[in-house]
């Protein structure tokens, strides 16, 4: 079953707005709630691999590098879908769909942003760091983005870059690129699909609305969508276990690590059963509590262990 095709997006003319309002639509080109996330992973990642801790001025350029090509990217995203953005509520008052900004604006300052991010990541930090920010760069821009609007699948390839900043913070720490980073990566990878699946199912009509064939989109009765979150729960669950594995940490992050897991589970179940606003509501909330606890716990076992 395919997706409706998007109706023609109108054609919104250019908003004269105050340099304040200006610089303050520039600033939220960046997805700056987002990227805060990003760079939580990304200091986890870091601490996880040096527990000992990092120079100061180490740990500030890859912060603010990652941080800046996490923003370029988000500023190509919205320049990329900005004729989808208009035709959803929610998306609809961003900078460039409100005609506050042109899409030649979010290109040059997103391409800006990140040029300017890896060139500090490859100098001040290192060379393998800035390549793995290169690759979420890539993969989120030239890859998911485009993909959105021809295929559910691209929920999956959109959580590659995703769950790609722990590996620049391991990276950025240590020069390498381990098992242990790898793992870190696959925590972020399977959490981010309920998460995504239950924001999917919320705004499931939006997404229609703009011919983005998401699963809840090609599936209205919503059956896969909850199987499939409860089949990346269930599968995070002994993934965020690895670290206890690997040595780096131990069992009081395991055991919180399996209560966040069994909440998750059981959140995704009731989803699958129902496929609600309020069941998908629920989930959605409580694995945007998660991903932060079960990180930060992971971090203070590695450092206290």
């Amino acid at each position: 079953m395919k997706a409706s095709a998007a109706v023609a997006a109108p054609v919104v003319a250019h908003v004269h707005v105050r340099p304040a309002q200006r610089t303050a639509d520039f600033v939220t080109l960046t997805k700056p709630r987002l990227n805060f996330l990003v760079l939580i992973t990304t200091l986890g990642g870091m601490y996880i691999a040096a527990p000992v801790g990092v120079a100061l001025p180490l740990l500030l350029h890859a912060l603010v590098g990652t941080a800046l090509v996490a923003g370029g990217a988000s500023a190509l995203n919205q320049a990329w879908e900005h004729d989808t953005d208009r035709l959803m509520r929610r998306t609809s008052l961003r900078p460039i769909p409100g005609g506050r900004l042109r899409v030649a604006d979010g290109t040059w300052f997103g391409t800006l942003l990140s040029a300017i991010g890896l060139i500090e990541l490859t100098w001040k930090v290192n060379p393998l760091a800035a390549m793995v920010a290169a690759a979420t760069l890539v993969s989120y821009v030239f890859v998911y983005t485009p993909l959105k609007r021809r295929t559910s699948l691209s929920t999956l390839v959109g959580a590659v870059p995703g769950a790609l900043p722990p590996v620049i913070g391991w990276a950025a720490a240590t020069g390498t690129i381990s098992v242990s980073a790898i793992v870190l990566f696959g925590i972020v990878f399977l959490w981010q699909m309920p998460h995504f699946l239950a924001i999917a199912w919320l705004y499931r009509d939006d997404y229609r609305r703009a011919g983005i064939p998401l699963l809840p989109v090609l599936e209205p009765d919503g059956r896969r969508t909850g199987r499939q979150a409860l089949l990346y729960a269930a599968a995070l669950w002994p993934v965020s276990l690895l670290p206890a594995t690997l040595h780096i940490a131990g069992a009081p992050y395991s055991v919180l690590a399996t209560l966040l897991g069994c909440g998750l589970i059981a959140l995704s179940a009731r989803f699958a059963r129902e496929r609600s606003t309020r069941t998908a509501r629920q989930l959605f909330l409580y694995s945007i509590v998660y991903l932060p606890l079960l990180w930060g716990a992971l971090v203070a076992d590695r450092v206290w262990l």
